[in-house]
């Protein structure tokens, strides 16, 4: 194996030593010096050691070779111990009386990655405005003509006609596994309040990315709180339902995805225990994740849940008929596979280019800043998951296949399996990682991404649906 190359971090720290022009390590408030209030040596840190062929870091001495006899680190966050991101004194000082000042804002300017990222807005804006577009003529036209006249024609006409309106009596009917999908929508809910939340702050400045783990922890700390939305919407959606295992809903919110989410990322920290990896989270933390889960997060997603069945169930518009309306003969675009396959191009074709910049930051060691971009790919994000799981619902209604409340789930959260493949392409195109611990690390991490993006992105392609078919089956004149 060639050996481990420190960071260009190290390298601008050394460059301190032979000159008179200093950064601060991210992570590490800046300290300004002056004669008038002189605090003599200027203490240099240091990060990690870690190379392109791996994705397993190292203490800086892990080698034994420029060791600091007096260690003394700094205060770490959760986020930074999460990320592997600790920072450690390096026996490098520097004497002098030149102002030391933040001068990270040079290294952002310098990145010439603004272009791109406006192709990618631009990128985005026109795939929302052609859906919107879409989405507008049906509402306007379509469906404002098909209910005018359904509404004017007496009953025994209104039986001859055919498409989305005669499964009026069927599209209310609960869906299989209802318990399961109103987990899943209860964690998308407490997933997609933690982005926005996080992401809003970042764009306002509060999660610098010179701050290395303030992103993560502000996110962790936002997942814990949330809780309660997440056993609210899950708890008054099975009741909607006509579900009445309440208990096992209950559990089922507070541990399924998160308790995945923790078994994985548990075992890929063994594989960096085993190496003997910096960035394997140390055991204490690890208790407190637990503490965290076990002792806030799941009493708020009880407290919730318990509000959310005290509530009646979302009473649905028309009535539900008690014998089931078979499904007639459905075409190849119209059956549910290919029109989940289908759903989740347009909203992975907003999101790729910025998710090549997301992976750099992660395994390719670079620093992602530009929040404000993500925040408004986020945003059309929700937009045209909603969008183009509203059309392709409709089309599905209009062939008389009432089965929509898994559908619109998947629609969306199919893009999670375009986002697998990208990476599995970014994994064989982009990096030179060798080694059976690193190659397992990139995908254990990876899925956990993933499984967050698929409950995200489904959660909100459902409830776009459901307030589309709650809102054109409210104005029909059904006796």
């Amino acid at each position: 194996m060639k050996p481990l190359n420190p960071r260009f971090i190290f390298l601008l720290s050394l460059t301190v030593v032979s000159s008179s022009f200093g950064f601060y390590l991210p992570g590490l408030a800046p300290v300004s010096f002056c004669e008038q209030n002189s605090k003599g040596d200027i203490q240099l840190f240091v990060n990690r050691l870690d190379s392109v062929e791996s994705v397993l870091p190292y203490e800086y001495d892990a080698f034994d070779f420029c060791k600091d006899t007096d260690e003394n680190r700094p205060s770490e966050n959760l986020g930074q111990v999460l990320f592997g991101e600790r920072i450690e004194t390096s026996p490098y000082k520097q004497n002098d009386d030149i102002r030391w000042a933040s001068r990270w804002d040079y290294i952002l300017v310098s990145m010439p990655h603004s272009n791109i990222q406006w192709f990618s807005i631009m990128n985005s804006l026109v795939i929302v405005l052609f859906l919107s577009g879409m989405v507008a003529m049906i509402m306007l036209r379509t469906l404002h003509k098909d209910i005018a006249r359904y509404n004017q024609m007496d009953q025994e006409e209104a039986q001859e006609e055919s498409g989305w309106k005669q499964v009026h009596g069927d599209v209310f009917r609960p869906p299989r596994m209802g318990m399961l999908l109103s987990v899943f929508l209860g964690q998308g809910t407490q997933v997609f309040i933690m982005t926005f939340i996080t992401l809003f702050l970042a764009c306002l400045g509060f999660l610098s990315p010179a701050n290395r783990g303030a992103l993560m922890t502000c996110a962790v700390v936002l997942w814990v709180l949330l809780g309660t939305s997440a056993g609210y919407v899950s708890a008054r959606l099975y009741k909607t339902f006509g579900g009445e295992n309440w208990k096992t809903n209950v559990l089922l919110t507070a541990f399924l995805c998160p308790g995945i989410v923790f078994v994985d990322f548990f075992l890929m920290n063994l594989i960096l225990w085993v190496e003997g990896s910096s960035a394997a989270v140390p055991f204490g933390t690890l208790v407190a994740i637990l503490a965290l889960w076990f002792g806030i997060s799941v009493p708020l997603t009880f407290v919730g849940a318990f509000f959310g069945f005290k509530k009646p169930g979302i009473e649905p518009p028309v009535q539900t008929n008690q014998i089931p309306r078979q499904i007639p003969q459905q075409s190849f675009f119209t059956k549910p596979v290919p029109g989940i396959i289908m759903g989740g191009i347009l909203p992975f074709g907003c999101i790729f280019i910025q998710l090549f910049f997301i992976l750099n930051s992660i395994w390719s060691h670079q620093m992602y800043y530009m929040f404000g971009f993500l925040f408004l790919v986020f945003i059309i994000l929700v937009i045209t998951c909603s969008e183009a799981t509203v059309l392709l619902c409709y089309f599905h209604l209009c062939a008389e296949d009432y089965h929509w409340w898994w559908r619109s789930f998947l629609t969306s959260g199919f893009t999670a399996v375009y986002l697998f493949v990208y990476a599995v392409h970014y994994f064989f195109s982009k990096l030179q990682i060798i080694g059976a611990a690193s190659t397992i690390l990139y995908f254990g991490y990876t899925l956990i991404m993933v499984l967050i993006f698929f409950i995200f992105t489904g959660t909100m392609g459902f409830f776009s649906c459901f307030w589309f078919v709650n809102k054109i089956y409210s104005v029909l004149k059904v006796d």
